[in-house]
């Protein structure tokens, strides 16, 4: 294993624990930078499971609210609306990313150009949404009505496309839907549980025979890096959001994909 691996092992895991919850496309990212830097890893093992670090990171902030509502799901009824309203909001984007897994993977994630015209489409979006849109009525994410749930995760199955980003379509979609910015990314933060859980799962089982021992030195050090960096990001992302909104995500996912093309363009 060379010293540039893993570097370039250190950089992606940062990278993705960076962009993972905000809605600047982790995998759009994290694809980009391994084309500039000639990162392959077989089957993509390596960007697959450097997410579980995020997925951990997710947890482990929120795990004290997770096991509370994990003890009152049998007697409480709002815990049973939201954790129902959680996988309401999840199936759409779980049964289209299946059924769509093998062009997805082998079609979108190998069209570099795609990527960045999508940051770019998402970034003018968000732009636009953060500085239009309507009065919120909804602030409190356990007391969403069902409908709401089930639209926001129809709004995140637009995530299937490379560059456009999980958490920028979720939270998008629940701000046009007269969700407040906060609970906007809180919600999105709940989503990728199960979103990210599942992927992860369904991508390792599905690459399960390309897997070696040998990627096992990059692939902790990209875990940590995703985790530690997940962590600091989650936990400063409510407040940061509630007083200064998404324009610095827009104005970022414009930058990337203006670079990306331009790279493009030079070095191909």
């Amino acid at each position: 294993m060379e010293s540039q691996t893993v570097v370039e092992a250190l950089l992606l895991g940062m990278l993705e624990g960076l962009t993972e919850f905000i809605p600047v496309s982790s995998t759009g990212h994290i694809l980009l930078a391994g084309h500039f830097l000639g990162f392959h890893s077989t089957g993509k093992a390596f960007e697959i499971l450097i997410q579980l670090g995020a997925i951990l990171a997710i947890l482990s902030v929120y795990f004290r609210r997770l096991w509370k509502m994990l003890l009152e799901l049998p007697y409480d009824r709002l815990t049973r609306h939201f954790v129902l309203g959680i996988l309401i909001a999840f199936l759409p984007a779980a049964i289209i990313g299946a059924l769509a897994h093998d062009f997805i993977k082998t079609v979108l994630f190998e069209s570099p150009r795609l990527i960045c015209i999508m940051l770019m489409i998402g970034g003018v979006i968000l732009l636009l949404v953060d500085r239009m849109t309507p009065k919120p009525y909804y602030h409190d994410v356990e007391r969403f009505p069902t409908r709401l749930y089930l639209q926001i995760g129809l709004f995140q199955c637009l995530s299937l496309i490379p560059g456009t980003s999980r958490s920028g379509s979720t939270i998008v979609g629940a701000l046009l839907l007269g969700v407040d910015k906060r609970s906007a990314a809180e919600f999105s933060f709940f989503l990728a549980i199960p979103t990210m859980v599942g992927a992860f799962a369904f991508d390792l089982f599905k690459n399960r025979n390309v897997l070696s021992s040998a990627d096992l030195p990059i692939i902790t050090v990209g875990f940590v890096a995703a985790f530690v960096t997940a962590l600091i990001v989650v936990r400063f992302l409510l407040d940061y959001v509630s007083r200064h909104g998404y324009a610095l995500f827009g104005w970022w996912r414009l930058v990337v994909g203006i670079v990306g093309l331009t790279g493009l363009a030079i070095w191909g």
